[in-house]
């Protein structure tokens, strides 16, 4: 039988809902055991949050003050001593993930399987190619120690209602001394976190400029929703690099997704294939979005998006 052990993802005390959502991808695998690793220098308050998690059997701690900050380097080779024991190690497809889990297969000398979007059973997956053009179905060895990240757009976050036992857990690893914490620069907003919410306003090169984006955050905060940009918007200085979303930006999943003025290259049509309702506003009617979106809006989005303030 399997034993999937997962790692959490946290900052500032609270844990990522991939954690969750990486929970329901080891109940497709039919784990006998799903157990959630927490690596930090003050686990109590995130274990009690993955001890919520239904499906979760327990939550394992190892506190260290060199987990204090989320380095690879570092937690690698924990995360290689506790995996003992279990078949399968899981970690989000997230900037987090994507940092550690490679670590973690190079040094237990296995290969990785990348962004799980299905689960055929124990060890064969689906997981995306060419951009998410192509939905490939991978095997990995059954003999060995499975390491694989979670496209968590993929996977609904498992529900709340467990009550898992935390139990400490003692990993005597030599750390590597040649990485250190410098500093974590990080965007502050109070607007829900891009890639966990529910509804998200994204804006592209049609916006026009750094100002004009105004009118994107304008709509976001009359409803709520997270902002996020495609990746010319980015790279014309509209916005900051962290609210790309596409393929070299963030994967999301959100109930709602308005598109404004984004044509629709396949690479950001790609970070938001799993979204539920698109809506899609740009004054080229020929725009790819188009052939994705639910709802479509062609015309001018500086007339268009007040009337549906007004709307609102």
């Amino acid at each position: 039988m399997s034993k999937v052990l997962i790692l959490a993802e946290h900052l500032n005390g609270k844990l990522n809902p991939s954690t969750a959502r990486c929970v329901s991808c080891a109940q497709a695998i039919k784990a006998e055991a799903i157990d959630v690793l927490v690596l930090t220098d003050a686990p109590d308050a995130i274990a009690a949050e993955a001890a919520k998690i239904a499906g979760v059997t327990k939550v394992l701690t190892v506190t260290n003050a060199a987990n204090a900050h989320a380095l690879a380097a570092i937690y690698a080779p924990q995360v290689v001593e506790a995996a003992k024991g279990y078949t399968h190690v899981l970690a989000p497809s997230t900037t987090f993930g994507k940092d550690v889990a490679p670590r973690v297969a190079a040094l237990l000398s296995v290969g990785q399987v990348s962004d799980i979007m299905s689960v055929a059973d124990a060890h064969t997956f689906t997981r995306p190619i060419y951009a998410g053009n192509a939905i490939v179905t991978v095997q990995a060895p059954a003999d060995q120690i499975l390491v694989a990240t979670v496209r968590t757009a993929s996977w609904p976050a498992a529900a709340n209602g467990g009550s898992a036992p935390v139990e400490a857990l003692s990993v005597n690893v030599e750390l590597p001394t040649h990485t250190r914490f410098v500093e974590l620069a990080q965007g502050k907003s109070d607007r829900p976190d891009l890639q966990s919410a529910s509804k998200v306003v994204s804006g592209g090169r049609g916006v026009g400029s750094a100002e004009n984006f105004a009118i994107v955050f304008k709509l976001a905060d009359k409803i709520g929703a997270a902002v996020g940009a495609s990746r010319a918007a980015v790279d014309a200085g509209y916005v900051p690099s962290d609210m790309q979303v596409g393929q070299t930006g963030k994967i999301i999943a959100p109930e709602l997704y308005v598109a404004i003025g984004i044509s629709g290259a396949i690479q950001h049509l790609t970070g938001i294939k799993d979204a539920g309702t698109i809506v899609a506003i740009n004054k080229d009617a020929e725009a790819p979005i188009f052939e994705v979106a639910d709802i479509g809006l062609v015309g001018d989005l500086f007339k268009i998006i007040p009337e549906i303030e007004a709307a609102i």
